[in-house]
């Protein structure tokens, strides 16, 4: 029989999970920090004011939501992630689905072609994809930043919920169609519900990839104002003679709000064991 750590080990252990939980909150905290100071600075010379708001201001908030077009940068953000997240799962989870249930020709080339691709990074991908839309005629476009983005989460999208397709048993499905559901009906009734766990990461990862990402959102629609997402319009306010830290720090703190809302949204189908039980015998 094991047996249980010591006091001392439990306190050792707190010790370093608390640690390192303040290494990871303390960057979100500062830039929090940052986008209340006053003036255009990054850092200050009091010391307890690079761990507590021991000057505040909202004009940093103010400037931006009001002086500078990021509302509507902030609307592209949420359509095109909003769109991205709608496309991938459509996509997804019909392919993940057939590779998971499916025997077919070229099933087991195909799931390691996807692996295989999965390996490059996918600013590879820039050029072409650029050059793609632009014959196209979608460059500039948000509907040809969604087709960029799509195609960027279907790889691991489809890996990560056909594995837990194939954790479904399909005896499940199979009650269904005796029961009188067609194929369709036991995917869409059946397997779908099921899959919420995954369904809900999946999610998740297409809308992060449409949210946050710079360098595609910053390439493939450069210009005008009107049309540019918030990340790599934020990094625009910029130029060679100063850095506006305020505007940016405010700006992070706004663009990270949606992020927080959709996964406390999503965490409820982050559930286990939705088929424990489900068959008997």
């Amino acid at each position: 029989m094991k047996r249980p750590p010591s006091k001392f080990m439990r306190f050792v252990q707190y010790v370093i999970l608390v640690f390192a939980g303040l290494i990871a909150i303390y960057p979100v905290w500062f830039a929090i920090l940052a986008s209340g100071r006053l003036g255009d600075r990054l850092y200050t010379l009091n010391l307890p004011g690079m761990f507590f708001p021991t000057e505040w201001t909202f004009d940093n908030y103010r400037h931006v939501l009001f002086d500078l077009p990021f509302l509507t940068w902030l609307r592209n953000s949420v359509v095109v992630a909003g769109s991205t997240t709608v496309a991938s799962m459509i996509v997804v989870t019909s392919a993940a689905f057939a590779f998971s249930r499916f025997r077919f020709w070229g099933r087991e080339f195909g799931l390691i072609f996807l692996l295989g691709v999965q390996a490059f990074p996918g600013i590879l991908s820039l050029v072409a994809v650029a050059q793609i839309l632009t014959a196209v005629g979608l460059y500039g476009t948000h509907l040809g930043l969604v087709m960029a983005y799509t195609t960027s989460t279907l790889v691991f999208s489809t890996w990560n919920l056909k594995g837990y397709f194939d954790t479904i048993p399909i005896d499940l499905e199979e009650a269904a169609m005796i029961d009188g559901c067609g194929p369709i009906q036991s995917f869409l009734l059946i397997a779908l519900p099921l899959a919420r766990p995954a369904l809900a990461i999946t999610a998740l990862l297409a809308f992060l990839a449409g949210w946050s990402d710079f360098i595609f959102a910053g390439v493939l629609v450069p210009a005008p104002d009107a049309k540019k997402l918030a990340v790599p319009a934020l990094f625009s306010l910029a130029n060679s003679i100063s850095v506006p830290w305020g505007y940016f720090a405010a700006g992070f703190v706004i663009v990270i709000l949606p992020t927080i809302i959709v996964f406390l949204w999503l965490q409820r189908y982050l559930e286990a064991g939705l088929t424990l039980g489900g068959v008997k015998g």
